[in-house]
């Protein structure tokens, strides 16, 4: 797109229906009048058309406005705010394909209420920089509500793995070896692998591969264990399998030019969990752990263990899994971070398939429950000095009174040094579940109210709360003070 050209366009289709609309002309008046095609008007309404110099002429005669104004860019206060977001380029920032809308649907909304729709989109920018949202949380945020919207299930990658498995001869009944994934890499898509100390760098530390396109060279770091040394593999042969030039150079990653990059790189992703982690197998595992009436931590802990990946590789794969082949489509994935000997825990990544799920991350600084599961086993982790805590718990949130079903699983953070971070997938209970999870009734797992934040939580006499309820009381104290203005209001009407 000719961002200048196209600008240009779009700013006379906005003054036109301007022009237009203020002498009460409907599109089909304005072409009685001009003598044009009201198709044509429309298409030059909507920035798709630029008109000659005399079609100009014409419309500013018919509309009473001076040629000048016509073709100026300058715009009145009522439309200058939308140019300033026409000519920002942010429409080309936000992917609006990715959920059906076309940008000249958008256009037309903001041509429409040209008002409200600046006074909605200032709005968004507002909130954004009072949370100091960057355009990377609008992307990953953008994305997440792309998963959310196809319940993280991806019928096309699955079949895709499937064709590579039989194009390269791979069993997905057997757990595909971290040798056969370089092979693959080396011999097929020509890359030299090379294992070098990131560390020696300082800024390095958080990185655990990088990939030089000119000499399809992949760099790994010597910190990385086997599990991400594979996944890392799974990755790199899903960019080449899947044939995408627009992505990602490092793991993790620190820069993004485009959206696509974003979304490319959870394809890849997708893919190399959908390789180390078959479908028909992990549904068949899954099976036999559920129908247990009594199934120890160990053996969790253990599943995990039999596919050779890190847990949350394996957790995000049970999000694209359990909505489609379980039918449970109510849940949460969390990441939470803490940094050993702080009292912070945060909200890293989350997804919320049906997306109703508590909790959600809070940009207020807030406190999170420290009742969940999700902070618990970070708790212990580091008191027990475990590599891999697992616990599960069953949660009923005190504000809404939905229980869930959570997993959670902490381990040392293998990108933050002192950091430990814990995954976990939270199942709305339902009868679908108790069906299908014959342990969910046994005593051996705790039962626990909880609340999302400490300051919004109405739980009395917790121990483990972190801060007062302060959210919580200002929004009672508002409420009272309704009451008792609503009381006052009908005493003397």
């Amino acid at each position: 797109m000719n961002l200048e050209r196209d600008y240009i366009k779009l700013i006379f289709g906005l003054k036109l229906k301007q022009a237009r609309t203020n002498r009460n002309l409907s599109l089909f008046g304005l072409a009685k009048i001009t003598g044009l095609s009201k198709s044509y008007l429309n298409e030059i309404e909507k920035g798709k058309k630029y008109p000659k110099t005399d079609k100009i002429i014409l419309l500013s005669e018919k509309l009473e406005v001076p040629y000048d104004n016509m073709v100026s860019l300058k715009l009145d206060n009522n439309l200058a705010p939308i140019g300033e977001i026409l000519k920002s380029g942010i429409l080309k920032e936000i992917p609006l394909e990715l959920f059906g809308i076309q940008e000249d649907d958008l256009i037309d909304i903001i041509a429409n209420a040209p008002a409200k729709v600046n006074a909605f989109i200032s709005t968004i920018i507002e909130i954004a920089q009072h949370y100091n949202l960057s355009r990377e949380s609008f992307f990953l945020a953008s994305l997440r509500s792309y998963q959310e919207a196809q319940n993280n299930y991806f019928e096309d990658l699955e079949q895709k793995v499937e064709h590579f498995a039989k194009a390269f001869h791979v069993d997905l009944d057997l757990q595909i070896s971290l040798d056969e994934l370089k092979a693959i890499l080396v011999e097929e898509y020509n890359y030299k692998i090379i294992e070098l100390v990131f560390s020696e760098h300082e800024e390095l530390g958080d990185l655990r591969s990088i990939f030089v396109l000119k000499s399809k060279t992949l760099l790994i770091s010597t910190d990385v264990d086997e599990f991400q040394k594979a996944f890392i593999f799974a990755k790199e042969i899903a960019y080449n399998y899947l044939e995408i030039k627009e992505r990602l150079y490092t793991f993790s990653w620190i820069k993004f030019d485009n959206f696509d990059q974003v979304l490319n790189n959870f394809y890849a992703s997708y893919f190399a969990g959908a390789l180390l982690l078959p479908k028909k197998k992990l549904i068949d595992n899954l099976n036999l752990f559920v129908s247990r009436e009594a199934p120890k931590p160990q053996e969790f802990v253990q599943l995990i263990s039999d596919f050779k990946v890190s847990p949350e590789t394996f957790y995000q794969r049970l999000t694209n899994i359990l909505p489609k082949d379980f039918q449970l489509k109510n849940l949460f994935f969390l990441r939470m971070s803490h940094k050993v000997g702080s009292g912070n825990y945060k909200i890293k990544k989350e997804l919320h398939i049906t997306n109703q799920q508590e909790p959600h991350a809070n940009e207020m600084n807030e406190h999170y429950c420290r009742r969940w599961v999700s902070v618990k086993t970070i708790i212990e982790s580091i008191k027990q000095n475990k590599n891999h805590f697992f616990d599960a718990q069953i949660s009923r949130y005190e504000n809404s009174n939905n229980e869930y079903l959570v997993f959670s699983s902490a381990t040392p953070d293998p990108f933050k040094k002192d950091h430990i971070r814990s995954i976990s997938v939270g199942i709305l209970i339902t009868p679908t579940l108790k069906k299908k999870f014959k342990f969910i009734d046994n005593e051996s797992i705790i039962k626990q109210v909880v609340g999302v934040t400490c300051e919004t939580c109405a739980v009395k006499n917790c121990l483990e709360r972190a801060a007062a309820p302060i959210q919580l009381e200002r929004k009672r104290r508002n409420e009272n003070t309704d009451l008792i203005v609503n009381s006052y209001m009908q005493k003397y009407s």
